[in-house]
């Protein structure tokens, strides 16, 4: 119809715009390497992203919202691992897997999860995107304990309650060696992977 823009022509503005929010991301995602979080702009994004300020502010209203966005992207790829793991069927390789997948991730990305986690306390879009993450993650693990044979619930020694505690340790343990290494967080991941094996009972 006259006066409507043509579905193909709908389609290109969507896919244009879907590739230049795509490079806002990836330029807020490399100056986190260069910069950091506070030392970043709005300006700095937009030149990084080869787009101007105004052109920015279309898609994203203030930095925190281009950072809250990025870390959707990124645990958006995590609650994929995370459905993966639960869907697996036998316990020991499920472990292994949601591990190996878990560091291909922090390795992409860690900068990006340690921004998220720093940032959770003070920013509650992020705060509430790295929660339900962790919950999906939670989740899958409880799935994989249960599985393995340990009882349902959420005693100390049932699969919630230890599953709610693995996740927070590969959290914790992911994060700091992160900082470090490759090396030293296949080592984490070892040793996490060891614990959650003991836990499900299946260390023999």
């Amino acid at each position: 119809m006259p006066g409507h823009p043509s579905p193909r022509g709908r389609r290109a503005t969507e896919r244009k715009g879907d590739v230049r929010e795509r490079a806002i991301l990836d330029a807020c995602e490399a100056l986190l390497a260069h910069k950091g979080y506070e030392a970043m702009t709005v300006g700095d994004v937009a030149q990084g992203a080869g787009i101007t300020r105004g052109a920015l502010y279309f898609y994203f209203g203030s930095k925190q919202e281009v950072v809250t966005a990025l870390v959707a992207r990124t645990v958006e790829r995590l609650w994929e691992r995370s459905r993966a793991t639960a869907q697996a069927e036998e316990p020991r390789q499920a472990i292994a897997a949601a591990m190996r997948r878990t560091v291909e991730l922090w390795n992409e990305h860690g900068l990006v999860m340690r921004t998220a986690i720093d940032l959770s306390l003070t920013v509650p879009e992020i705060g509430e995107l790295w929660n339900h993450t962790a919950d999906l993650f939670i989740a899958a693990i409880t799935a994989v304990l249960e599985r393995a044979g340990i009882r349902p619930g959420t005693a100390p020694d049932q699969a919630s309650a230890m599953a709610r505690a693995l996740c927070w340790m590969i959290e914790r343990s992911f994060y700091h060696a992160s900082q470090e290494s490759r090396e030293r967080l296949q080592e984490a991941s070892a040793t996490c992977e060891h614990i959650w094996l003991i836990s499900a009972g299946l260390n023999t």
